[in-house]
């Protein structure tokens, strides 16, 4: 016998789920955006831009939140480019990511 509140769970948990999962794959599209962005300010160009790109996603793993990819994006643009304009790159980028991946799977 199935009673509504254990269907409700059920339903919030897989809405969570998914939720954490577009999530995820936001944030890791908007890593990658940005990852392209500073490696073409870097002057890299195909795979060696690919690669910097990939590098700027894995630094997001290393701890909770932006900071991770802030610094590595940061210490790799030295002065080219002020720590402001990178913020506001990020959270440009974001906005773009989350259309992109809305795009994707609706």
């Amino acid at each position: 016998m199935s009673n509504s509140f254990d269907d409700r769970k059920k339903s919030f948990e897989s809405k969570f789920a998914h939720d954490a999962e577009l999530q995820f794959k936001v944030d890791a599209r908007r890593n990658r955006l940005l990852g392209e962005w500073a490696g073409g300010i870097l002057g890299k160009e195909g795979d060696e831009l690919a690669a910097y790109a990939k590098e700027v996603v894995k630094s997001d793993f290393e701890e909770a939140g932006d900071d991770d990819v802030f610094r590595k994006v940061e210490g790799d643009l030295g002065e080219k480019v002020p720590a402001a304009e990178i913020r506001a790159k990020m959270d440009a980028l974001m906005v773009t990511a989350k259309e992109q991946v809305m795009a994707e799977t609706h």
